[in-house]
């Protein structure tokens, strides 16, 4: 059954696992503070940690999706698109009006995941990461998010 929660401290064993098969360019320390408390980690559990999101709390309203990563074996299933929902929940109950993200501009799958879940893209960013050019996306978030 599917529990999505803060991260804590007994996940990052776990989540460090999930980070180093996910991600391209993983930031180990940005995942260690966030179990931490700061900034927030999200997990998606069905009997151990399937995925994780870190947050990073913007100026004013404006907060930054930072990793977004669901285990290779469990990618498909939802877990990514339900552990967004989640994320997007929490940040509008806590007064946040927009979500943003940057993706590797030549990653389509990442891109296609973020359009379909409402995420439109705000611009091109040079160099934003080792392998090449991003893009900035983002998301207006309401109480009632999807």
């Amino acid at each position: 059954m599917l529990e999505l929660r803060r991260g804590t401290r007994g996940d990052l064993d776990r989540l460090r696992q999930i980070q180093a098969r996910t991600l391209a360019e993983p930031w180990p320390e940005l995942l260690a503070s966030a179990v931490g408390g700061y900034p927030p980690v999200f997990v998606a559990v069905d009997h151990q940690p399937v995925g994780y999101a870190i947050v990073i709390h913007g100026p004013e309203t404006v907060a930054y999706l930072s990793e977004l990563a669901v285990a290779p074996d469990r990618q498909g299933e939802g877990y990514g698109s339900k552990l967004l929902e989640y994320v997007c929940e929490e940040l509008a109950a806590d007064g946040y009006d927009r979500l943003r993200l940057s993706v590797l501009a030549s990653d389509e799958r990442a891109r296609q995941f973020y359009s379909d879940c409402g995420f439109e893209q705000v611009e091109r960013l040079p160099d934003e990461f080792e392998r090449g050019d991003g893009i900035l996306l983002a998301k207006e978030l309401t109480a009632d998010s999807d």
